[in-house]
């Protein structure tokens, strides 16, 4: 009962802090994403015996910062050479990571290598999509669909699995998914997006094909997430929300559903 309690009230606190600063968006919002980001950052890389703060690891601290620097930028402003000041730097960080790799070699292992880029590239740089998503003309009300189709499916998948899950969806990876509970989750996120969409006074059939499409990669981004947790042998990756595990426990799904949300947001609705 003590672990319910304590997973119930840290799940409350997170959403709090999640609606809290997307509601607020600017600084606020970008200072939590990036925060979430090193931290996740820092849990992938000690799967790994990485860190953020030691070896080869440090680009990828360093790397994330110049991304998050660039990002700030080009998310308040409405100039295009600035809006495209986040792709040189992904750019430039590739670039650091060789430069170490090649003078001090052969001190790093081209493992070590491409594991530091991945991470960077898999959390800080998706997430920072949560903050872009909100500087978007309308962003406001687009932010909350990466949340709907993400949390939401894994809601109407658990549920939906429960009561009618007969066909596994990835028996070795993840046994307990089923099929049923995939379109579940699928379906639920739409029926989410549509009554976000009245609500709202929104592009209903728009906002229910973002929900369906988001929650589809969700299922993608969990799937993966728990793939490299059965690969090396762990149960979560980290210790920091009491009851859920790390942030990447919490945020496995929206990772995958941010950049997702933002393309087909600026693809489906015209938007910049």
């Amino acid at each position: 009962m003590t672990s319910f309690f304590q997973r119930l009230t840290s799940g409350i606190l997170l959403v709090l802090a999640v609606f809290g600063t997307c509601w607020a968006g600017g600084l606020w919002l970008g200072f939590f994403v990036a925060v979430i980001g090193y931290i996740g950052l820092d849990e992938f890389y000690k799967v790994f015996d990485l860190g953020i703060t030691k070896g080869l690891g440090r680009v990828g601290f360093w790397g994330t910062l110049l991304w998050t620097f660039s990002v700030f930028l080009s998310g308040e402003s409405g100039e295009l050479a600035k809006r495209e000041l986040k792709w040189l730097a992904l750019l430039l960080i590739f670039m650091l990571l060789m430069a170490v790799y090649v003078f001090a070699f052969p001190k790093y292992d081209t493992k070590e290598v491409m594991t530091v880029f991945f991470g960077v590239v898999y959390i800080p740089v998706m997430l920072s999509f949560i903050y872009l998503t909100r500087m978007l003309q309308g962003g406001f009300y687009l932010v909350w669909l990466i949340f709907l189709s993400s949390w939401g499916c894994d809601t109407f998948a658990y549920c939906t699995g429960m009561l009618l899950g007969r066909h596994k969806l990835a028996p070795v990876l993840s046994p307990k998914k089923s099929v049923e509970g995939a379109i579940g989750g699928i379906a639920g996120a739409a029926l989410l997006g549509v009554l976000y969409g009245v609500l709202t006074k929104g592009n209903i059939p728009i906002y229910a094909l973002i929900c369906a499409v988001g929650a589809a990669a969700s299922q993608v981004g969990d799937l993966a997430a728990s793939a490299v947790k059965r690969q090396h042998n762990i149960k979560d990756y980290g210790h920091l929300i009491p009851g859920h595990g790390g942030i990447l426990d919490r945020f496995d799904s929206v990772i995958v559903t941010a950049p997702m949300i933002y393309i087909l947001a600026v693809l489906l609705m015209d938007i910049r």
